[in-house]
């Protein structure tokens, strides 16, 4: 039998780690037919159960299907029932469920894999019908060989916001010379807390996003404070205010350090995100910021930890005692932090001991934080490069009034199978709240943590 005529709609086929990765993904294909195969909805069932992170998406990819498909007929299902927008209220697209098929294809791959029974089914699909059939899977091994029996095959990009990891803004801008050799025309406003430059719109400042620093080779460092449409207002941070920061005894080896540790005492400012090389200070930083503040200012009342790490959602429920005799072991970074800023002190594991027991500090393992609300709490979430955009935005809604999150990460370190760099929630969240005017992200340069690490790093 003749096949039918293009009608120019796609078959969109959804592999069951791009559901994971983003359960809302069958939203996102527009007018063409989204399929999800049996085979699919079988993994998600098999990984449902459980207080994990994995199971909890697994769940909610499960309940945004139902939801679609809503009460429609066997034979509407097979047809493609319409997908409602409820942004819009309109139908666009059709979601399906494909049954397992019987390939017409005698070199069959063997079904002792369950990526092999998608593959084959497709094939025998796409033998069927005019329109194209296209995989969409994170995995890699999985598009070449869906390539290689003839179906088209592609990555999820919907959540991928840059083309190329070097565009992600650092969080500064760095000028030669003076930087006012470019502005012709400057008003100053002297206030208490420091001058404010109102400066006209220039090409050059046109990519500076709120909260932006400026930096120039004559000792010039200033913020974007406002961005209108004619002018910005910077606020003057040159001085010797800005090198003399301390927080709980630790002082800024660099300027870059100096910009990330000003965001974190800023109280106004409620989302730091620090990215950067492995000892480029993140995570120090972030943790003598938060003693300072929760200890010494009383801006905060606990300190939230949590991190993540491969292979903590499944092995925490293995360990003995309680949740933080849990989390312990993959929070060791934290108190080699700690032990750090004590180094000096007469006797430095006294002084850890007492800051564990004296400081509000709280280690949480990420299966636990969804659900909760923390209020006046500094959150800091580091390893976040291995966090899925609806991961990070899963934690980040868990900071209730008061409270400040400070997320970690090192994108040239990601352990999560299925992401990259560009598909890490770490760009994912470093460009969504690049306009948020009150976040800031400071990206950290050089490794001070010593001279073999910062070889390493450039060399391995």
């Amino acid at each position: 039998m003749a096949k039918k005529r293009p009608s120019g709609i796609k078959l969109y086929v959804i592999d069951t780690n791009v559901l994971i990765h983003d359960p809302n993904a069958p939203l996102n294909f527009e007018e063409h037919r989204v399929i999800i195969p049996l085979t699919v909805l079988e993994e998600l069932d098999k990984l449902k159960n459980g207080n994990t992170s994995l199971a909890a998406d697994c769940r909610q990819s499960i309940r945004m299907i139902n939801t679609l498909l809503g009460d429609a007929s066997p034979q509407e299902i097979e047809a493609g029932v319409p997908i409602f927008r409820e942004s819009n209220g309109q139908t666009l697209g059709t979601i399906s469920i494909l049954m397992d098929l019987e390939g017409t294809n005698p070199e069959q791959l063997p079904e002792t894999l369950n990526d092999n029974k998608i593959i084959n089914a497709l094939v025998s699909l796409q033998s069927k019908q005019p329109d194209p059939v296209i995989l969409v899977s994170k995995d890699i091994n999985m598009r070449l060989k869906a390539r290689a029996c003839g179906v088209d095959a592609q990555d999820y990009h919907t959540d991928q916001l840059v083309d190329d990891i070097d565009l992600l803004p650092k969080g500064y801008t760095e000028f030669k010379g003076s930087f006012w050799d470019l502005v012709n025309k400057v008003d100053t406003q002297q206030t208490p807390n420091a001058a404010l430059h109102k400066i006209p719109s220039i090409p050059a400042l046109s990519e500076l996003q709120i909260n932006e620093y400026l930096i120039d080779e004559q000792g010039f460092i200033g913020r974007v404070q406002e961005i209108h449409p004619d002018h910005l207002i910077l606020k003057d941070l040159s001085g010797s205010r800005l090198d003399h920061q301390e927080a709980w005894g630790l002082v800024p080896r660099d300027i870059y350090q100096s910009l990330a540790l000003h965001l974190l005492m800023d109280s106004d400012i409620h989302l730091v995100n620090l990215t950067g090389a492995a000892g480029s200070g993140k995570t120090i930083l972030a943790l003598a910021a938060a003693i300072e503040m929760t200890v010494a200012s009383k801006k905060y009342k606990r300190i939230i930890v949590t991190r993540s790490t491969r292979g903590l959602d499944e092995d925490i429920g293995f360990l003995p005692g309680t949740e933080a005799e849990k989390m312990e072991p993959w929070l060791g970074a934290i108190t080699d932090n700690l032990e750090a800023l004590h180094d000096d002190d007469a006797n430095m594991s006294a002084s850890v001991e007492y800051i564990l027991q004296k400081v509000p500090i709280q280690f949480k393992s990420l299966n636990y934080i969804r659900g909760r609300s923390f209020q006046y709490s500094l959150i800091i979430i580091d390893e976040c490069q291995n966090l899925t955009p609806h991961q990070i935005k899963t934690i980040i809604t868990r900071a209730g009034n008061g409270s400040k999150v400070v997320c970690l990460g090192n994108l040239a370190q990601i352990d999560t199978p299925y992401l990259n760099a560009l598909s890490s929630g770490l760009t994912y969240l470093t460009e969504r709240f690049k306009s948020f005017p009150h976040g800031g992200h400071i990206h950290l340069r050089g490794v001070p943590r010593s001279v073999l690490a910062e070889y390493a790093e450039s060399h391995l």
